[in-house]
């Protein structure tokens, strides 16, 4: 097995938010990056972001993750555009099914799973098969959240959701460690991205409600997930698998708090 991984990624949901901003580190710290997103005039805008510093290292795929056929295309661009693939960012997501449990329509709780979960198993099923095609490993990294590590944060749907997808990287990363496969996570607290400003209804809003869920004084951003993430695809992070790696600003240190529970109900 070669020991050469390519610096080739691809990350869904990369035309906004955490999305977008793991592309534009990626694409700083010398990756070239395949970006897949529903929304094509945002993945346009991800690559006007991202400017001449990328060069003809970027590039958009429109795909939607719950369709196996486009994620499997989605990950064989990478090769075909670039060379190979050295790691998969399962980003792609969505606020899901909202409501009380006696309320929601499970045509909603289905869809929550299929962007969500199965997105990410088949981001996970296709890269594997890509990075053993090419005889070398690779790096894969999931978009969980806090909300899958407590109950008191995000709805059930989406919380339930991102439970499954902190246990799914802890049983992949101990099936695929052999092939040098790396599977690890973050689990984001809320951070100022488009979906939490506009369900808090604006961006002063959004701030008043960080600041009263979390110890550390500034709201989190996009581009401190999208630090963790290039740590764990990056050399640093050899040694790193199964594990998920909370960025909250030491809300999750903090415990159930009622402002969390503010923050719910906005979301809600």
């Amino acid at each position: 097995m070669s020991d050469e991984v390519p610096r080739i990624a691809v990350v869904t949901g990369g035309a906004s938010g955490i999305g977008r901003a793991a592309t534009l580190r990626l694409i700083a710290d010398g990756w070239s990056v395949v970006v897949g997103d529903l929304d094509a005039d945002a993945g346009a805008g991800t690559l006007a972001a991202a400017g001449s510093a990328a060069g003809e290292r970027i590039a958009f795929v429109r795909a939607d993750v719950a369709d196996e056929s486009q994620v499997e295309a989605l990950v064989a661009a990478a090769t075909e555009r670039f060379g190979g693939l050295g790691a998969m960012v399962n980003n792609a997501g969505s606020p899901g099914a909202f409501g009380r449990i006696t309320d929601i329509d499970v045509a909603d709780w289905d869809r929550t799973f299929a962007v969500l979960v199965r997105g990410v198993f088949l981001g996970i099923k296709h890269a594997a098969r890509a990075f053993a095609a090419a005889g070398h490993g690779g790096s894969i990294v999931n978009v969980a959240s806090v909300a899958g590590l407590s109950g008191g944060v995000g709805p059930q749907a989406y919380s339930a959701s991102k439970a499954a997808v902190i246990s799914l990287t802890q049983t992949t990363s101990v099936e695929l460690a052999a092939g040098r496969v790396r599977v690890n996570a973050v689990a984001p607290g809320p951070v100022l991205t488009p979906i939490l400003r506009d369900a808090s209804g604006g961006l002063e809003r959004a701030e008043e409600l960080l600041a009263k869920t979390q110890p550390w004084p500034e709201p989190g951003r996009a581009e401190d997930v999208a630090g963790a993430i290039a740590f764990l695809v990056g050399p640093d992070a050899a040694f790193v698998t199964g594990h998920t790696l909370v960025v909250d600003g030491g809300q999750t240190a903090a415990g159930a708090r009622e402002p969390n529970q503010r923050l719910r109900r906005a979301l809600s």
